[in-house]
Formats: structure tokens, sequence, C-alpha cells
């Protein structure tokens, strides 16, 4: 079985092209190519979810001392002793049949028969770099626990100044339903439920109806609920309807066009 090369899996999850209908069939029957296309898809999501996100300490200075070393070894290569370990027959037969085999990417990428020296260099850099990523996220987040411990201590719900439901628009499924909240605080409280899956990432607007000039808020993560900053003195009443949009990972800041949610904001 031909593999997917590793770095048009990046690019697939990334959003940068869509996969071709002998690509797609590959995928539905291929665990390894699948797990590794998660995996990516998951990375680019933390990259989009932290888009908004510009006041977090930096991660200790050992994990990124970590985050080098890792770099480095995978870099050089494996070492004699590692070599030795790898059976002489391991090149020959597919790695979905052998004995014993794990089922994650990593059996693939050690097949020289699936993958040019050069391809399997890029992909175990690759993975080195998404542990990387992860180490750092989590790094991240630990450091902020630690800045912000859990006091216990109930924090007063600001005032909600404006709000508008938000229902489906164009062609999304009619069971995606959010709301929007603006706070007194200067914050955008979103919730949103049964949102459609798509290959990128969920982006909110805020858009002038008689113009429709439009500015993003910031971008939704994994989860149902999102508090976004808003601009300071942005003036609601022109900027008024609230829109979530379906967002590729294509280096395009431009609104794509494919919206989602939309609703007024009353106050």
């Amino acid at each position: 079985m031909q593999h997917l090369e590793h770095d048009r899996l990046v690019f697939l999850a990334l959003g940068e092209s869509e996969a071709d209908n002998g690509e797609r069939t590959h995928l539905g029957t291929c665990a390894n190519c699948r797990t590794e296309l998660a995996t990516l898809e998951r990375v680019a999501g933390l990259g989009a979810e932290t888009q908004s996100l510009n006041a977090l300490p930096d991660p200790p200075e050992h994990l990124w001392q970590g985050i080098e070393a890792q770099v480095r070894a995978a870099e050089a290569g494996p070492s004699p002793t590692e070599t030795r370990r790898v059976p002489a027959q391991a090149s020959t037969v597919p790695a979905e049949q052998a004995p014993g085999a794990a089922t994650g990417p990593t059996v693939t990428r050690l097949d020289p028969a699936r993958r040019s020296r050069r391809g399997r260099g890029w992909s175990r850099w690759a993975a080195t770099a998404v542990t990387a990523a992860a180490a750092a996220a989590v790094g991240v987040l630990g450091t902020v626990s630690v800045l912000r411990p859990d006091d216990r201590t109930p924090t007063p719900t600001p005032a909600v100044v404006a709000s508008a439901p938000l229902a489906a628009y164009g062609a999304t499924p009619p069971a995606a339903t959010g709301d929007a909240r603006v706070l007194q605080d200067g914050q955008l409280h979103l919730h949103v439920a049964n949102l459609p899956s798509v290959p990128g990432y969920y982006e909110v607007w805020l858009i002038d109806p008689t113009t429709m000039e439009m500015f993003s808020v910031g971008t939704l993560g994994g989860g149902p609920d999102a508090l976004l900053p808003l601009p300071p003195n942005v003036d609601l009443k022109r900027y008024s309807v609230v829109d979530v949009s379906a967002e590729r990972y294509d280096n395009n800041t431009r609104h794509s066009g494919d919206s989602l949610l939309r609703g007024t904001l009353t106050g």
C-alpha cells in the first residue's frame, strides 16, 4: 500500500488544499495515515486557538532546552545502537503485516521501501516538532496556572449591555445555533452548538450591515464557549451583526465568505 507523503498530509491538515478522490479513498482505509493527519490537525488547531492570545508568559527556559535537544537528536538520525535494533527484514515486510508492529504512523516512516531518504528525515523532524509544539502548549498552560492560582474567590459576572441570538446562515444546517453577549467589561461572550465540522477553524466577526464593513474579533476554540476582547470604543450600533465563519489555514486575513451563524445585537 502506497501511503500519503508526510508533506502532503501537512498541507491537508493546514487546509492549504483538499484531498482528491484517491487520497480520500486511501484515508478511509489506512489507519496510519488517518492517525498522522489527525495529529497534525490537532497541532494546527492549537495554533488557531492562540491567535488572539498576546499576553501569556513565556514558557520556562528548561522547556525550550528540552525541545531543542529533541530537534537536534532528530536531525542527527538514529544512533548505531538504534540502527542495530532494526530487524534486517523490516525493509521488505509491509508495516501493516509485521508481527507486533505498532499501529501509529512511526511504523510507516521506518519502512524505507515507502519513503525516500529525504521524506523519512522530514517525517521524523516533523514528528519531533509536533511533540515540541504540544510540550510548549502544556508548558504555557502550566505557567499560567502557577501565575494565576485558583483562589476559589467568586468573581462577579459583568453586566450584559447587548445580546444577539445566533441562527444558522446560508447553507448551514438549521440545528446550528448560538448566542452572543457583550459584557460591560468590554468582552464578547459566545456560546455555540451544533456547528458543522470544517477543515479549518471558526472565526468571529462584527459587521456593519449597511456597508458590510467588518473586522475580526477572534477565533473559537474547541469548546462551545469563547470570551473575546472587543476593541476599545467599538461602535456596536454600527457594527451590530455578529458573524461566525468557517476559515482555512491559508494566511488570508479576510472573511472567507462562508458564514455559519449570524445575529444582530440589541441592548
